[in-house]
């Protein structure tokens, strides 16, 4: 039963900052009154019945304000949003106030009962639903308009009056989390269970599956030293490790989906029921009624969204393709040029020209990667999309096709037209270790760097001004306010994306492939670390019951691998000879191999289970219990008529 607002008290004389909001200088007296009352009325009211007290710096202007919230709020809180959370009996089920009671580790007067990111995750719910009335304008603002329905935060975001929100750093909690973390070198788990009470599940499952990745490769990378050192050229074997790796990317991907859910049920996000989804800042269009839930909002013809799509991110997207496949044949060129160059002239500087045409192309493919990243973005927000996961999906489509065949279709280009094996052994290996290290200089040290400097000449400054406030306060504050926004996992799934496709692709060409991804992952995991740590603001934790869209991305990639090594095996001069006078007979024996190794995929893709058995079986009694529960709850009321 969820309990009425009306009946509670929620005011606290204790009051914990949890998140900062922003305004922008010179915001107007009468548009903070009206935004700190709507904060701050009961949600009887259509507040959000929140704490609130501006943070005054040492200049006295009040643009930052430090939001916060009762115990007992958080509480009805979590039972809104829906939080699961652990019961004595050790299940897992979806927390209510009047059943409080019923839930480990729960008391009154423990305040820890839920995470400081739960705290932090409640106040964003609240902050975001809090919604215009009768309000036709943001006060003081007449051309930010207001509907009823309208949510105020996105409305004041768009209008520049906000400038951001953001959850604050527990300093004493982020010092141990960091010293479990990455404070020392040691060999073993990450503190996975900490992560998630930190940063949410969101960043926590992506580090479970960073460090999954890498323990799932150290096989490959075993069985690779031994057969790269020794140069093994065997037929057998040749077939043995493309056979192991094709396997392996099967395994590895369906053993992931089960540890996933052990770790989200622990969580308690895979019993999570998903949020309805609400318009994303971004979009606009006539207001109108939404047939779903009634409301008042803008709304934008599809026809006109589909041919946006169709007659200009596409063909734009097209463009960019022939665009990169034109820098590859110069690529190409060079290659040529420097091979010459090494015929005619053959000393130690020629031979490491070799190298230098791949280290060269290797930099412009990072390079036109992230150019097209922010293309891909402005497209797909003109684009207008309504939901956040419909522009995520278009986003992720644009930037994955893009960067597969940007990294891959050299590596195409050389395996299956130039038949040069070599080179392809080269290519790959420079274009591997290439992007690792230019991707750990530009997303770690590069910003932990300027972060620290910028944190040094803060400490300076605020050390020599006197203020009446918490110096240690309004310190913290000034600094997180300027540190970088994290945007979220998506460029590390998809570092993890790209490297999974030059281990899983070509890695009967260059064994070492999974030798370096390993090496890689594990500095990974510390930059990583510490980039969520001393670099960027802590973001909001997003509950999440799985990696979502990433999961078929990797399915994908595996897919294709299998007709990649394949074809590989065909084209080794071991296979050729056993069809000396048919070449079909050869290439219709490869297509068999491969289809038969796809259905063996599949096969263990269907066999095994994405969850384990217990949880399996968990799931299903809670399901049955809210069923029961549902019958009892009809059969008193047929019984009251």
């Amino acid at each position: 039963m969820v309990e009425s607002w009306s009946s509670f008290d929620t005011a606290e004389s204790n009051f914990r900052p949890l998140v900062v909001i922003e305004l922008a200088k010179g915001t107007k007296e009468e548009t903070i009154e009206w935004l700190t009352k709507r904060i701050v009325d009961k949600k009887t009211d259509g507040g959000a019945q929140l704490l609130i007290k501006p943070l005054v710096m040492e200049n006295g202007v009040e643009n930052i304000y430090l939001v916060g919230a009762s115990h007992l709020r958080l509480l009805l809180g979590a039972e809104t949003v829906g939080l699961v959370k652990e019961c004595s009996d050790n299940s897992m089920r979806a927390f209510t106030y009047s059943s409080r009671k019923t839930f480990k580790h729960f008391a009154d007067d423990n305040h820890d009962f839920l995470t400081m990111a739960e705290c932090q995750y409640i106040i964003k719910h609240e902050l975001e639903n809090l919604r215009a009335k009768n309000e036709k304008m943001i006060p003081g603002y007449p051309q930010a308009k207001l509907y009823p329905g309208k949510s105020i935060v996105r409305r004041l975001l768009t209008s520049g009056i906000l400038v951001q929100i953001f959850p604050l750093h527990d300093r004493e909690e982020l010092k141990k989390l960091s010293h479990s973390w990455y404070g020392r070198v040691k060999v073993g788990y990450q503190p996975l269970d900490d992560i998630r009470c930190y940063f949410g599940e969101t960043i926590a499952l992506y580090f479970g599956f960073l460090e999954y990745f890498t323990f799932a490769l150290i096989p490959m990378a075993v069985i690779g030293i031994p057969y790269y050192v020794f140069a093994w050229e065997d037929y057998d074997k040749y077939v043995m490790f493309a056979t192991f790796n094709l396997l392996w990317s099967t395994v590895i991907l369906e053993v992931w989906k089960r540890i996933c859910a052990i770790l989200t049920y622990r969580w308690g996000t895979l019993l999570m029921k998903r949020q309805f989804e609400e318009p994303r800042p971004g979009f606009h269009g006539v207001l109108g009624i939404n047939p779903v839930t009634g409301r008042e909002e803008p709304v934008y013809s599809s026809i006109k969204r589909q041919l946006r799509i169709y007659l200009v991110s596409l063909p734009f997207v097209c463009l960019c393709l022939y665009f990169s496949l034109y820098v590859m044949m110069i690529y190409f060129d060079l290659e040529q040029w420097v091979l010459d160059y090494h015929n005619e002239n053959e000393s130690n500087f020629s031979s490491l020209m070799l190298y230098m045409p791949s280290i060269i192309y290797a930099v412009v493919i990072e390079i036109m990667n992230r150019i097209y990243r922010y293309a891909a973005e402005f497209l797909t927000s003109w684009e207008n999309h309504r939901l956040e996961s419909s522009y995520q999906n278009h986003l992720i489509l644009k930037v994955l096709v893009f960067n597969f065949l940007n990294c891959f279709a050299s590596l195409f280009y050389i395996a299956f037209v130039l038949f040069d094996m070599k080179l392809l052994r080269q290519s790959l290996a420079t274009l591997l270790i290439t992007s690792q290290i230019l991707n750990q200089f530009a997303e770690s040290l590069l910003p932990y760097w300027l972060q620290k400097r910028y944190n040094r000449r803060m400490k300076k400054r605020m050390c020599s001004k006197k203020t009446d406030t918490d110096l240690s306060l309004a310190e913290q504050v000034n600094m997180e306010k300027e540190m970088g926004t994290y945007l979220g996992t998506f460029d590390d799934y998809l570092e993890l994306f790209l490297q999974f496709g030059y281990v899983s692709l070509f890695s009967c060409v260059y064994p070492l492939a999974a030798v370096f991804a390993v090496l890689n992952n594990i500095t990974e995991i510390y930059s990583d670390a510490l980039k969520m740590c001393r670099v960027y603001k802590r973001p909001f934790a997003e509950p999440t019951a799985n990696i979502g869209v990433w999961q078929l991305a990797f399915e994908t990639m595996s897919v294709i691998s299998v007709v990649t090594n394949c074809i590989l095996i065909g084209m080794s001069p071991q296979v050729d000879a056993l069809f000396p006078d048919s070449k079909m007979d050869l290439v219709l024996t490869v297509a068999l191999v491969e289809h038969l190794l796809l259905a063996i995929k599949f096969i263990m893709a269907f066999v095994i289970p994405d969850k384990p058995r217990d949880i399996q079986t968990k799931l299903a009694k809670l399901e049955f219990e809210s069923l029961e529960a549902l019958k009892q709850q009809v059969r008193a009321f047929q019984m009251q008529l």
